[in-house]
């Protein structure tokens, strides 16, 4: 069965890509849930962090389910309605308040590629393979969707991707910049695990506020909203966390955040 599996624990909310019997392709309710399911854990206080994978040992998400295709994107409305439904997906870690860690392991390719570079943090398994199967389809990728990989890897490095649809492994995703850990897969759930703890004990509203600038930062100057982050960096100062982090910093003891 094709489904979004969600899990939540001690601050870490996880989205699981399964569809084990297609290597987790994204099937186009997948994409359509996906979204919805990001929205609910950015809105759930009790959650920190995000880590998006893929089920099983085999692959985080082989791209879109291309066996929809003749059905999803035949008319020109469904492909309008598929390409939407895509870029909704692949705008909701980039929206999403709180950090979002892709944990790859095995086959990332395609729309997986896409969403892992959606993703605020990207973390492989020395296992991973990589591809952007794009020009091997006939398919044209969106400024939005080329500009992204750009941000991420820089020109040279995404027309080499785009331009040539090899496969690439994690040691080159990691010189490329997509990924910023390579692990031994025995190591991978462990290391994003302690990653993630990291994460959930700090300060939300300084995270939020530093994920805001990061975004801002990769607009166009014209495009960015500096005042919404202005109040942001304000909203920190004034909070009781920032008074806490001072206490918590002169007692020598681990401070206990609330977000507020």
């Amino acid at each position: 069965m094709a489904e979004l599996v969600v899990r939540r624990a001690g601050g870490v909310g996880t989205v699981i890509f399964s569809n084990v019997a297609k290597h987790n392709a994204v099937t186009f309710d997948m994409w359509r849930a996906f979204p919805e399911v990001m929205a609910e854990l950015g809105a759930d206080d009790a959650v920190r962090v995000i880590v998006v994978t893929g089920d099983g040992e085999r692959a985080f998400i082989s791209g879109a389910d291309i066996s929809q295709f003749e059905q999803a994107r035949a008319t020109e409305d469904a492909q309008a309605q598929y390409n939407r439904a895509v870029e909704d997906a692949y705008d909701a870690p980039v929206s999403c308040p709180k950090p979002v860690v892709a944990k790859i392991r095995g086959i990332c390719m395609g729309g997986g590629l896409g969403l892992a570079a959606a993703c605020d943090v990207r973390i492989a398994s020395a296992d991973a393979t990589f591809r952007m199967p794009a020009a091997r389809l006939g398919l044209g990728y969106n400024f939005g969707g080329i500009r992204r990989f750009m941000n991420v890897i820089g020109a040279a490095n995404t027309a080499d991707i785009f331009f040539s649809a090899r496969k690439f492994d994690a040691r080159d995703a990691l010189r490329m910049g997509f990924v910023s850990r390579v692990l031994p897969v025995a190591d991978l759930d462990r290391e994003v695990d302690e990653w993630t703890a990291l994460v959930a004990e700090n300060a939300p509203l300084t995270i939020a506020a530093a994920k805001r600038a990061i975004r801002e930062a990769s607009k166009d100057a014209a495009d960015r909203d500096t005042a919404a982050l202005s109040r942001m960096i304000e909203a920190c100062f004034a909070s009781d966390d920032y008074r806490e982090g001072r206490r918590a910093f002169m007692e020598k003891r681990k401070p206990a955040f609330k977000g507020r």
